[in-house]
């Protein structure tokens, strides 16, 4: 294992978590926010002294990095993010209680956007911000942002593939070109161009410029934290339409965005997943909008109205985002099944959604029907494609891999949380939608509520659940693994 690269990594990500705070002490000074400003100064001051010993004790690190030091990097990263970046809300005084701290921050990071705050308005904007921006930088990766500005070393050694695919969502990582600090690199631009046009169009909605840039960042995060505490049920019709569109948008699969940009328009319409996301969603608009009409006592008053928070939600659940312009507890049984499916099912691969993604779907489906093909015609051979290409065989044996380990900590950590004594539905709900982050669930954790009446013990295992469903597992696992870090 080689401890010290992986050190001076984790030295390269805490110090631009410090750079990025900076911002967020800008506003706290120029507000006047004294106790916000206390805090982000003293949260930098100790990043960068750890960053500084961190750097000190790894100069000489060796070249060696294969995929055990990628997943463990990635899964150090990550808590050692999570748990400096809640240092401004203890510092602060505004979340005192540091497991609080650090559920809101990994919430935050994790683009889950569940909460314990009750009273999100009364946080100082420096730590609005800061809290808001925490989905943006976690929505891509800061180590794919890491890797995108400055690699380690000139050439690539492998590395780079490593940690991109540990870090990023989705069953596979593949190239957009043949360097991945190029690929990195495509991938923040295009995720930057976006969020610049969703605050456009927001401030074109007479949102403020704070309002517009902390719901941009948690609507191309797909992270959910509102800064009001209705979320975004205060703001007109426009404004919840544009975030609808951007939330979608953002729940695609970024090679998509890069494919049109190179013209080749074909590949884009035979994309077998963003087809199967697209009728999802639709499909789901139509059937709650339905059910809604006809089977929801005090409907909506208009069919606008009706479809506009139909398509909010469908976007807001399936992309894990987590916004809410309406309660959805209240809807009949049917929207609520179709929303917790849509929970599980998630955006695209390759895009800041969650979820067990689209592409994973499609996957299991097509091994389920060659199983049976197989049962039923034993000696032909059958084959998976995929937009017209065969499947590797380790990519359906990691894909079933995945969702044993899904459904296993879907089950351990519900029973772990239901120590507490809520319901069936608000446990099960709180589990979902923090391992698929999403944010809110349903019942106590539903739109209107939050996780602050939630014990350590739980509050501390739904944490890990926000990790180990940002990071697609096998991070989380490989850190807690003996194997990982028996010598070879």
């Amino acid at each position: 294992m080689n401890f010290k690269m992986m050190g001076r990594f984790i030295a390269q990500i805490i110090t631009i978590e410090a750079v990025f705070m900076l911002p967020a002490l800008g506003i706290s000074l120029f507000g006047g926010e004294e106790n916000a400003a206390i805090g982000f100064g003293y949260s930098i001051a100790i990043i960068l002294l750890l960053a500084a010993v961190l750097y000190a004790l790894c100069r000489k690190a060796g070249q060696i990095f294969g995929a055990r030091e990628g997943l463990v990097c990635v899964a150090l990263g990550w808590v050692c993010l999570s748990i400096l970046g809640s240092l401004p809300f203890v510092i602060s005084g505004e979340i005192p209680d540091f497991v609080d701290a650090l559920f809101e921050t990994t919430s935050g990071f994790t683009t889950t956007g569940a909460s314990i705050l009750r009273d999100v308005e009364a946080l100082p904007d420096g730590l609005l911000y800061w809290r808001s921006f925490s989905h943006w930088l976690g929505g891509m990766g800061v180590l794919v942002f890491l890797l995108a500005i400055a690699p380690a070393g000139g050439d690539e050694k492998g590395f780079t593939m490593h940690l991109l695919r540990a870090e990023s969502p989705g069953p596979e990582v593949g190239k957009l070109v043949p360097k991945m600090r190029q690929t990195a690199l495509i991938l923040y631009v295009i995720y930057v161009v976006l969020t610049i046009l969703n605050v456009i169009f927001l401030l074109c909605g007479g949102m403020s410029f704070l309002e517009a840039l902390c719901t941009a960042f948690g609507t191309a995060g797909t992270g959910g934290f509102g800064i009001k505490n209705d979320s975004i049920a205060s703001y007109s019709p426009y404004i919840q339409w544009v975030t609808t569109v951007f939330m979608f948008i953002f729940g695609i699969n970024f090679s998509c965005f890069y494919l049109l940009l190179m013209r080749r328009f074909r590949a884009v319409f035979r994309d077998e997943e963003l087809r199967l996301y697209i009728g999802l969603a639709v499909g789901c608009v139509v059937l709650i909008t339905l059910n809604i009409l006809h089977g929801m006592d005090g409907a909506y008053e208009t069919l606008e109205e009706t479809v506009r928070h139909a398509a909010f939600q469908v976007s807001s659940i399936m992309t894990t985002t987590g916004f809410c312009t309406t309660d959805f507890d209240l809807w009949p049984a049917f929207s609520k099944g179709l929303l917790m499916m849509l929970m599980v099912v998630g955006a695209c691969a390759g895009s800041t959604g969650g979820g067990m993604k689209c592409a994973r779907v499609l996957l299991l489906f097509k091994n389920l029907r060659r199983n049976i093909r197989q049962v039923l015609n034993p000696r032909t051979v059958q084959v998976i494609r995929n937009n017209g290409k065969v499947v590797d065989e380790k990519v359906i044996a990691n894909t079933t891999a995945y969702l044993a380990a899904y459904v296993v900590i879907i089950v351990v950590s519900y029973l772990a949380i239901s120590l507490d004594g809520f319901s069936i539905g608000t446990n099960l709900s709180a589990v979902l939608a923090c391992f698929n982050n999403i944010g809110p669930g349903m019942e106590a954790v539903g739109p209107t509520c939050n996780f602050a009446d939630y014990s350590v013990w739980s509050k501390l295992v739904l944490s890990l659940c926000m990790l180990a469903g940002r990071l697609e597992i096998f991070p989380i696992l490989a850190l807690f693994s003996r194997s990982t870090w028996k010598r070879r």
